[in-house]
């Protein structure tokens, strides 16, 4: 029941935004007759291209391959192999995009805006979903090239401390409300802006060079496709601490990772360290290197359940306070956010220099003032949008601005992991947890039990 009912929830988003991607333009362009040229725009087009298509298709037969091989097959070497065809083709052929990741954004403007998200994002965006719901993050596993390059070099991974797992996996929720709150007030689209990994893939833009040399377009050459060397340093700064943790990035920053992780709590199916009986041999525990596997508990004496239970209490009265704290929180930051917005960071630097505070121009400043318009429009639109992240209050209205909205639900969720914590679960087998395990399969190749089974041998209990 509870699967039939998030299945419909799914539906109905992706047909609401399949009528967003039938949509049009509200507001065509304008006709010049100088000769000026638009230029392309991030934003993918409402058809697609061939291209796109076929790598839709291929992200489908990635992901039925990868499930095939981590409930049926339950080989690491084939899942490995997945991984690394995937990074070579959706990270250093297609250098990066389609992203499932990025596509959180596209869907936001759709829901919030007038974009007309093209079917290839739809499909991007729903599959690895789906797929979680019914199998697991099998996408984690070996399609995902931001995951497969930070697994390849988890060679020495450290066990972190379950507090700190705990407390670093929150900030990928908070990346999350920010990412949609700032696509859906057309303030930025972060996620894509500050991917590290898509500079690596873009330091070698295969397709790009392949495409390039095909229609010989100076273009397309390397030289004007490579990463941005700041992001480039932070990609290399993930790489080298995932040596030693494994998958940071994806661990405590990915924003599609926490879609992913819900999804994959109400699972068909999911990932099982040994299909038979388990023989408590810890040997799966030291293997993880995610801290993904969950250890059996022990029955708890009389009064560590009073305990229990007065701690679960607290987290349930904290909630609220919780989200009201954060919600003022995000509210005092509401004007820093709204600075996200280069309507807002324009007007302020138009503000700065007619008050001759400000010295010289900048190319943004120059191409307003070209336009004739006054400063005061532009300073009215932008303080319209910067009451869009304060909450103002009147007395027949009442509107809560996205910086309460962001705060409020960062807020949340820490009560909500709070309560989470202080709910004991009753386990009797090494389990390995639906929300943060990723599918790599490390755990089947240690498992005594697994490695019997395909010899077709009894593995004895002592």
């Amino acid at each position: 029941m509870r699967l039939r009912k998030l299945s419909a929830i799914l539906a109905l988003c992706v047909a609401s935004l399949a009528a967003s991607a039938a949509a049009q333009q509200r507001f065509p362009p304008p006709e010049f007759e100088s000769g000026y040229r638009f230029p392309e725009v991030s934003a993918p087009s409402p058809s697609g291209s061939w291209q796109e298509y076929v790598d839709l298709a291929l992200l489908a037969a990635a992901l039925a391959a990868a499930t095939l091989l981590v409930l049926r097959t339950r080989l690491r070497g084939p899942i490995l192999a997945l991984t690394v065809a995937c990074l070579l083709y959706f990270g250093f052929y297609r250098g990066g995009c389609v992203c499932p990741i990025g596509s959180i954004q596209n869907v936001t403007i759709a829901v919030f805006g007038s974009y007309a998200i093209p079917w290839v994002v739809v499909g991007f965006f729903a599959l690895p979903l789906l797929t979680a719901l019914l199998f697991g993050r099998t996408f984690c596993a070996a399609v995902c090239p931001l995951g497969a390059a930070q697994d390849l070099v988890a060679i020495k991974p450290l066990r972190v401390p379950a507090w700190l797992e705990h407390a670093l996996g929150l900030m990928a929720w908070a990346y999350l409300a920010a990412a949609v709150l700032f696509a859906a007030t057309g303030s930025a689209m972060i996620i894509c802006q500050y991917d590290p990994f898509v500079s690596i893939f873009r330091v070698l833009p295969v397709g790009k060079m392949l495409e390039g040399w095909a229609r010989r377009d100076p273009a397309l050459e390397p030289a004007g496709l490579a990463g941005r060397y700041d992001l480039l340093l932070l990609a290399g700064t993930f790489l080298v601490i995932g040596v030693f943790i494994a998958r940071p990035y994806c661990r405590y920053f990915c924003p599609y990772g926490v879609l992913l992780g819900l999804m994959s709590r109400l699972s068909w199916r999911r990932v099982v360290i040994t299909p038979s009986e388990c023989i408590q041999c810890r040997l799966c525990e030291g293997t993880c290197p995610f801290g993904a596997i969950r250890v059996p508990t022990a029955k708890a004496p009389s009064h560590m359940r009073f305990r229990g239970k007065g701690a679960l209490t607290a987290a349930l009265a904290l909630l609220p306070v919780l989200g009201a704290a954060g919600g003022w929180l995000g509210g005092a930051f509401g004007g820093t956010m709204a600075r996200m917005h280069p309507t807002v960071r324009l007007a302020d630097r138009i503000r700065l220099e007619n008050a001759g505070q400000a010295k010289g121009t900048t190319d943004e400043s120059e191409a307003f003032r070209a336009t004739g318009k006054p400063a005061e429009a532009l300073y009215a639109e932008a303080g319209a949008i910067e009451a869009t992240f304060v909450s103002r209050w009147g007395p027949r209205r009442l509107a809560i601005g996205g910086a309460h909205l962001f705060g409020g639900f960062v807020g949340l969720v820490v009560g909500l992991k709070l309560i989470g914590l202080s709910v004991r679960r009753r386990r009797t087998d090494y389990e390995a947890d639906r929300a943060t395990c990723v599918a790599c399969g490390r755990c089947f190749a240690h498992c005594p039990v697994e490695r019997a089974r395909r010899q077709g041998k009894d593995v004895q209990i002592t």
